[in-house]
């Protein structure tokens, strides 16, 4: 670590377990197959109907009353590839809620709140399947007369590499900011390769600012992997198909990731156990994973035991061979839900059949008493009624939003980097997606209100021509290119108040 880590390193991290008796801001859980669970009053929670239809990818955020604000998914169909859509608190596609990055798996989004405004937030999305990188979008809860609107659009943090599936965030020490969490996959001329990367960003009222690159824990050799914190956001743990579980320390001041404990070990020739999900209890002590291999198996640990590995406990396991284990969630209720995702008759998981309905994809399981060791948890399958909706794999990959603030900590005063004002400057992103043929262009921070979007080719001639809708300084186009030539473009805009130029190559 260098002297430029921010001028704010601080490691103490004193935190209370997080007991929220009531989880407002993700009282709302969207999943599945228009499945939908209400734990405003986190002791009576009640079955909604919503828009999304996803095997695994889902976010929503509600606002400080618990009412629904938005929601997202993965799965949506656009020329063949999947991409994502943001729904409004009406469950209908938000304003320009279309054609977001994404590529059907399972933790491939996070939203979150921008600190700077309350009508105005994140939609992170990564690539898992495909080499996009990290994106974001942003939506204005202004826009489209309270209903919303989708501002910004798939604006790179990253590109050309691989995302591990598990995209997570925390709140910010100060309870006020957010740390955006990632890792990166290695993949080359079809072979995978290893790393220990991690990304980490910060999300503060002056935007998104990327901390150095850190190299920690035990090396990582696939993309099918989870990252969860525990409740007090200073644990983690991340576990992969083949076989690793690892915990480490996270500290909610600096960012930094530390202290890598290994439960079990990467195994890249073994009998994989193909961890899929996991779990902390409310307390943070117990560690639930599921996996899916020729069964699907669901273990207990016991983090706070010197020899972890030694209290792995199986509590439940089924070779019924029509379903396979999905996400494993803390609600606000302190229970632990588990979906499931249901085979037909014909083979079929996704999207399900019309007839296709039984108490495996119409219930959620549930982990009663999660803070007991063994089977006093009180495991109960197919026991939570979704009203006649369905579940697949995926539960909302949801932070915890109502995380407090770190009790006694100096970054709760400390003026840091997310404290200082700074000036706006107008900015220009454009991100091509080949297999879209489309171009992503996106500017904030406009000072004029109206203007044009030019694009031309090299030898300066004027292929797309169009005047701008500026809303609150944000403008973003969806651009098609399938009827232009494979080359170099250059795309501007001008306004009254500046002119931005990018480079886009086709």
């Amino acid at each position: 670590m260098t002297k430029k880590f921010w001028y704010l390193i601080l490691t103490f991290t004193f935190c209370l377990p997080n007991l929220h008796a009531f989880a407002q801001r993700g009282a709302n859980w969207c999943f599945g197959d228009s499945a939908g669970i209400d734990f405003t009053v986190a002791s009576s929670p009640v079955i909604f109907t919503n828009s999304v239809l996803s095997r695994g990818t889902a976010v929503s955020i509600s606002d400080a009353t618990g009412t629904l604000q938005l929601y997202a998914m993965t799965d949506a169909q656009e020329a063949g590839i999947i991409s994502g859509i943001v729904f409004n608190k009406n469950h209908e596609m938000m304003l320009n809620g279309d054609s977001l990055a994404g590529s059907g798996w399972y933790h491939e989004m996070v939203i979150l709140p921008d600190p700077a405004e309350d009508s105005l937030f994140y939609l992170f999305s990564i690539g898992v399947s495909y080499s996009y990188g990290l994106k974001y979008s942003k939506i204005d809860l202004r826009g489209e007369n309270g209903l919303g609107e989708v501002v910004q659009k798939n604006v790179s943090l990253l590109d050309s590499i691989y995302m591990v599936d598990g995209l997570t965030a925390v709140k910010h020490g100060n309870g006020r900011d957010w740390w955006l969490v990632a890792r990166k996959w290695d993949y080359f001329a079809g072979l995978p390769w290893e790393n220990n990367e991690w990304y980490v960003y910060l999300i503060s009222n002056n935007g998104i600012t990327m901390i150095p690159i850190q190299n920690v824990g035990s090396m990582n050799s696939t993309n099918n992997g989870r990252l969860y914190f525990d409740p007090t956001g200073n644990k983690m743990v991340f576990i992969n198909g083949i076989s690793l579980i690892e915990l480490y320390d996270f500290n909610r001041c600096t960012g930094e990731v530390t202290n890598p404990v290994t439960i079990e070990q990467q195994d890249l020739f073994g009998v994989y156990p193909h961890y899929w999900t996991c779990q902390f209890s409310s307390s943070g002590r117990f560690l639930y994973i599921g996996s899916n291999s020729d069964t699907s198996k669901l273990y207990q640990f016991d983090t706070w035991t010197p020899a972890i590995d030694s209290t792995k406990t199986l509590l439940w396991q089924t070779s019924f061979p029509k379903f396979t284990m999905g996400d494993l969630k803390l609600a606000p209720d302190n229970k632990i839900y588990l979906s499931m995702c249901y085979v037909d008759s014909a083979g079929n998981d996704f999207p399900y059949a019309a007839n296709n309905y039984a108490s495996y994809n119409m219930n959620l399981s549930v982990i009663n008493s999660p803070d007991s060791a063994g089977i006093a948890c009180d495991f109960q399958p197919w026991s939570f009624y979704l009203g006649s909706k369905r579940t697949y794999w995926g539960l909302p990959n949801n932070p915890d939003y109502d995380l407090p603030a770190l009790t006694g900590s100096p970054c709760d005063t400390l003026v840091g980097i997310g404290d200082v004002p700074q000036i706006q400057q107008a900015v220009l992103n454009v991100f091509y997606h080949s297999a879209w043929e489309k171009a992503f262009i996106n500017a904030s921070n406009l000072k004029g209100k109206t203007g044009k979007l030019l694009v031309y080719d090299l030898q300066g001639k004027v292929i797309h021509s169009e005047p701008l809708r500026i809303h609150n300084g944000y403008y973003t186009k969806d651009l098609s290119m399938t009827v232009y030539e494979t080359g170099v473009y250059i795309v501007t805009i001008h306004t009254e108040g500046e002119r931005l130029a990018k480079k886009l190559t086709k």
